[in-house]
């Protein structure tokens, strides 16, 4: 009901303005040129997962000395130590220089700069273009996920590197392998074409995508997580996806519930057991 209120307000308020226009204004009357190259989405999509990970990657390491915050700590007998933060750290710059990088100045010097519409998206136009977003890649991950664990030639050759921990920390985001990478960030740039999303609706999904992917494998559950924001356990997050990594034949969706609740494989955190 509350929803429903704030959605009409939105609308009867953006009838005749979007509340975004004064933002798409600044954003491309004084930023035009950043804004139209190829290469804006990948620094901020990279700039956005090195910013968002360094909090947790801070309770990470603080452990103990932050006795308030590892209370929220899923499985707290298992703490990343300094050499997996390491060997993720490295996977992840091996990544982005070797595959993120080539791939950007190849986009960089073959497409051209973008034009930018004079038309901010509405507020809602830009919630619901995010969501779907969200909805479309949890359902093309969900295959994606469930066919890597189930053809073993596909799981021990592309995704295992992944599996590396049974208790997971912000970092271990991107320990991926290179197609996974690919994968991921093929769909995530083509969905909102997909869907034929505003530019500022893209670019507010991609961040909002690092950080709830950080957030489901951060190793926390926090008062504040996406999950416990969302009511009736639509959501995972990152409770559901840590027994996946504890139970690895359970929750394959990233984001939501539904499809592993269809497919009868969800779980949830209170039957998980640790790996000994």
């Amino acid at each position: 009901h509350i929803l429903k209120n704030l959605f009409q307000i939105i609308y009867h308020v953006e009838r005749n303005n979007s509340l975004l226009q004064p933002l798409w204004d600044s954003l491309r009357l004084n930023y035009r040129d950043y804004l139209r190259s190829p290469l804006f989405p990948v620094v901020l999509t990279v700039s956005s997962y090195f910013v968002l990970c360094l909090p947790f990657l801070v309770c990470d390491i603080m452990g103990d000395r932050w006795a308030r915050v590892q209370q929220f700590k899923i499985q707290p007998s298992r703490r990343p130590t300094a050499s997996t933060l390491l060997h993720c750290g490295g996977v992840t710059f091996y990544n982005q220089l070797f595959l993120v990088l080539p791939a950007s100045v190849a986009q960089w010097a073959w497409r051209p700069p973008v034009d930018l519409p004079d038309q901010a998206p509405s507020l809602l136009e830009l919630i619901v273009g995010v969501i779907g977003n969200l909805l479309l890649f949890d359902l093309q991950y969900f295959i994606w996920h469930l066919l890597h664990h189930r053809i073993r030639w596909l799981y021990v050759t592309f995704h295992a590197i992944h599996h590396n921990y049974s208790s997971p920390f912000a970092l271990a985001t991107q320990c991926l392998g290179g197609w996974e990478l690919v994968t991921v960030g093929f769909w995530t740039t083509l969905n909102p074409v997909i869907l034929r999303c505003h530019l500022l609706t893209t670019w507010a999904f991609m961040v909002l995508h690092v950080y709830v992917s950080i957030e489901d494998l951060c190793g926390y559950d926090f008062p504040w997580s996406t999950s416990r924001l969302i009511p009736f356990g639509i959501y995972g997050g990152p409770s559901k996806h840590d027994v996946h990594h504890q139970r690895p034949n359970t929750n394959f969706a990233p984001h939501f519930s539904h499809w592993d609740k269809l497919f009868g494989t969800h779980a949830d955190f209170s039957f998980s057991t640790p790996l000994k």
